[in-house]
């Protein structure tokens, strides 16, 4: 016969069981919610990646540059009583118009990285690095660029996410053992004439660059401007990973396509 007491007995486990199991799988389901949530949280609000490089970013630095060199070395003109002290005049170190002839290397203002569309569990976002740390020098003939060569310090790249650096700066770029990125052109850049005022000259670009270790040729449009006696470029180049030897930076729910841009933006100023 059934002992109705040990019946009753396994009642109250079972229930517990029923109710243990029920509570994992809320607590499972709150999890992936949250997760989730907090992807979309980051890629539509806390990810802060900064739109790609363009002709405005090419005359905010140049202006940006120019204003603080002015207000760096520029004498402050004092007027006579009963005069006003003129307020326009240009620059000191600002040649003339045909006169860009020499060396120029990059400044502060200058801007180089990558650009990398991301697909982060399902939601799309784009990764940037960009680095100020560059060295470089440009060799200008009259309208006619004859040497670009520009060293950027690979562990100087950050983007918004150190997470994302260490990635990159680690197993993706090895910058300790290939501790720079460099561009130089293998012809000379011929832009026509020497732009003047806010007037921006797009020309063709044919060089090297190098990434990895990997040097491969490139050939790409960049655009120049002058101001305040500083030479701007601007340019992008499309990179495909396999060609540089980069394995596809995809991790875990990090999903990236196998190709990206180089962009940058170089303010020069005389050597």
């Amino acid at each position: 016969m059934t002992d109705p007491d040990a019946a009753t007995s396994d009642a109250p486990t079972t229930t517990s069981s029923k109710r243990w199991i029920k509570w994992v799988v809320i607590g499972v389901a709150a999890a992936v919610v949250l997760f989730f949530a907090g992807i979309l949280v980051y890629a539509n609000f806390i990810n802060d990646s900064p739109d790609a490089l363009g002709e405005s970013d090419l005359s905010n630095a140049l202006v940006a540059t120019t204003q603080t060199s002015t207000a760096d070395t520029a004498p402050v003109a004092t007027a006579a009583p009963g005069t006003t002290a003129a307020t326009d005049a240009p620059a000191a170190d600002a040649p003339a118009a045909d006169d860009f002839d020499g060396d120029w290397t990059p400044t502060s203002a200058s801007e180089f990285g990558y650009r990398v569309e991301e697909v982060l569990a399902g939601v799309n976002t784009t990764a940037v690095g960009r680095s100020n740390e560059i060295e470089g020098l440009l060799t200008i003939e009259g309208t006619t660029a004859t040497e670009v060569d520009v060293t950027v310090l690979v562990a100087s790249i950050t983007s918004d996410d150190p997470r994302r650096d260490s990635q990159f700066q680690g197993r993706i770029m090895n910058a300790e053992e290939f501790p720079t990125a460099e561009f130089r052109i293998t012809e000379p850049i011929d832009f026509g004439r020497i732009p003047v005022g806010d007037e921006q000259i797009t020309a063709t670009a044919t060089g090297e660059l190098t990434l990895r270790g990997v040097t491969n040729p490139v050939t790409f449009e960049v655009t120049a401007q002058t101001t305040g006696g500083r030479i701007g470029v601007l340019g992008t180049i499309p990179v495909v990973f396999e060609d540089y030897g980069i394995e596809n930076p995809s991790f875990g729910v990090v999903k990236t396509e196998d190709n990206g841009l180089v962009e940058f933006v170089l303010v020069f100023e005389r050597a």
